[in-house]
């Protein structure tokens, strides 16, 4: 016996009639959510194509860190001659060096330089050099530039690598991630070197709000600002020609991160655990914990509201000056 025709031909079309509801909602959500990170973009600076964003940044976070800065040269006294120390990519190169400091005393090697171009380099591609710088805050250079065939890192090791933005308020310590961020890092060591950072300031500061708790986790169901739990300021000094950074390793932001907000030299310090940023920014330090009452007390100044690309943000009423020094005992703040 053959089957009706509502029986033959109803139902495949009332499949296919849901299968068209449930792509139609696929597709209102697809652009919503682009919506929505595009107005994130905005706000603090984020590309618009967030498959492009990740594709550039999502490689290497803390744990396995282990870039250089293409094009420099660091010098300084040799624990291992390159000459016949050698390997395939400048990432085992960085390990070897790591591999020299262990969990007690002193670290045996804090810069390593590799030769990595194998035409350039010819007879020494592969070189690894292990060296000692004896400043890790002021390495000795030997050359930078599109001529340098060499790749550079710095390693710092618990208690090293940390510089200081000091403002009216105390001074914040930033242990620097040279592993993760080397470009990031060579330009705060060069901001450090010129002693000069006028200009350098935070103008934003937003607290954590309802939605984050005193340890930085988001609270259930609370929603991610406004207000956006961090400070935001520049480490442009004025009168230097600033060169926009390469994205770099981009750590999951957490409460004491500091980042870059796209190329810099804008920057934000984080208050909070911000996982749905996705690892969207190159972070290349972090605030000592014990130095982020200062930046809970900058979150609490004076403020006035503010729309940037239709987003409401909180900027200082007065903005904070900072200037850069170097930290060499960390018993205390600013000392």
């Amino acid at each position: 016996m053959g089957r009706r025709p509502n029986e033959a031909g109803g139902r495949p079309l009332f499949w296919i009639l849901v299968a068209a509801v449930l792509i139609s909602c696929a597709l209102a959500y697809l652009g919503l959510s682009t919506a929505l990170r595009r107005q994130e973009s905005r706000f603090l600076g984020l590309p618009n194509d967030a498959s492009e964003l990740e594709g550039r940044g999502a490689d290497g976070g803390e744990e396995d860190c282990c870039r250089g800065h293409e094009h420099l040269e660091l010098w300084g006294a040799a624990v291992k001659w390159g000459a016949d120390h050698k390997f395939n990519s400048s990432r085992d190169c960085c390990r070897a060096c790591k591999a020299m400091c262990g969990s007690v005393g002193p670290c045996l090697c804090n810069s390593w330089v590799f030769c990595g171009d194998r035409e350039r380099c010819g007879e020494r591609f592969g070189e690894c050099w292990l060296k000692k710088q004896e400043d890790v805050l002021l390495p000795a250079l030997h050359d930078k530039g599109e001529k340098v065939i060499w790749t550079s890192g710095l390693i710092y090791v618990k208690g090293e690598g940390i510089v200081g933005l000091e403002t009216d308020y105390g001074t914040l310590r930033i242990k620097l991630f040279p592993d993760c961020a080397p470009h990031s890092v060579t330009y705060i060591l060069e901001l450090l070197r010129s002693r000069h950072c006028a200009g350098c300031q935070i103008y934003r500061a937003e607290s954590r709000g309802p939605s984050w708790d005193p340890k930085g986790d988001h609270i259930s169901y609370a929603s991610f600002g406004p207000p956006y739990a961090l400070v935001q300021g520049t480490l442009e000094a004025e009168g230097v020609l600033f060169k926009k950074l390469p994205v770099e390793a981009c750590s999951t932001v957490r409460r004491g991160s500091v980042a870059w907000i796209e190329s810099g030299p804008e920057f934000f310090i984080s208050l909070a655990n911000h996982d749905e940023w996705r690892r969207a920014y190159t972070v290349f330090g972090a605030i000592l914990p014990q130095d982020m009452e200062i930046a809970e007390k900058i979150a609490g100044l004076q403020t006035r509201s503010d729309v940037w690309n239709n987003v409401d943000v909180l900027v200082l009423e007065k903005p904070i000056s900072l200037k850069l020094k170097r930290i060499t005992n960390l018993g205390a703040n600013g000392s």
